[in-house]
């Protein structure tokens, strides 16, 4: 079974059903342009979007962990209830499957151990973020991560959760869904589920490949 035939198998109901996966909804994620990035946010937060456009508005996120490891194995936005007739690999502007060669994938490398979904309008705040800190702060800046992302993850106890949602700007409601990816360090593809109209259902990266 490929990984675009798992997902299917996986994901083209409105719930996912398999005993070695323990499902969350965890929060929305609001999109401002439909434009949607997924990335590490540390390492590749220029990343393009996907070709395809998303919808606008708050969404609801899913995070499916593996039961045995508890890690994280795929991330899931859902914009419809519709039924899903098609499966497509995500892809950014450039990226045609046909270049791929059997078994190949695109996606995002990780090297935080972290990633996450965000519009382009809230890519560009988290990027003038880190440009702003940095020009404030000079030599005591610490990195985006320790200035910015750190008190989400951990407080004076420890690791908080998997998973936050972080708003980079005061005055912009987009938001950054980021998350642990997986067993940590990889290359990670998206897949997309379409209706009957070829309009996007909802959206699975795959850390994890359950099947």
């Amino acid at each position: 079974m490929t990984h675009i035939e798992n997902i299917k198998k996986l994901f083209s109901k409105n719930f996912v059903e398999n005993p070695l996966l323990e499902s969350f909804e965890v929060g929305k994620i609001y999109l401002s342009s439909g434009n949607l990035v997924a990335c590490d946010p540390l390492i590749t937060n220029d990343m393009q979007p996907f070709s395809t456009q998303f919808p606008k508005g708050d969404f609801s996120v899913l995070l499916h962990k593996e039961r045995e490891s508890n890690c994280v194995a795929y991330a899931e936005i859902i914009f419809s209830n519709e039924k899903i007739t098609d499966w497509k690999l995500a892809t950014t502007s450039g990226q045609d499957t046909k270049d791929l060669a059997e078994g190949e994938v695109f996606g995002y490398p990780v090297e935080s151990g972290m990633g996450c979904f965000m519009d382009t309008d809230t890519q560009s705040s988290l990027n003038e973020l880190e440009k702003r800190l940095y020009h404030s702060k000079g030599v005591d800046f610490m990195g985006i991560y320790e200035e910015f992302f750190h008190d989400y993850f951990f407080d004076e106890n420890g690791a908080i959760d998997q998973y936050a949602f972080l708003k980079p700007a005061k005055e912009h409601p987009g938001t950054i869904f980021a998350f642990e990816t997986g067993y940590g360090e990889g290359f990670y593809a998206s897949y997309i589920g379409y209706d009957e109209n070829a309009t996007p259902v909802k959206i699975v990266t795959e850390f994890i490949e359950i099947s």
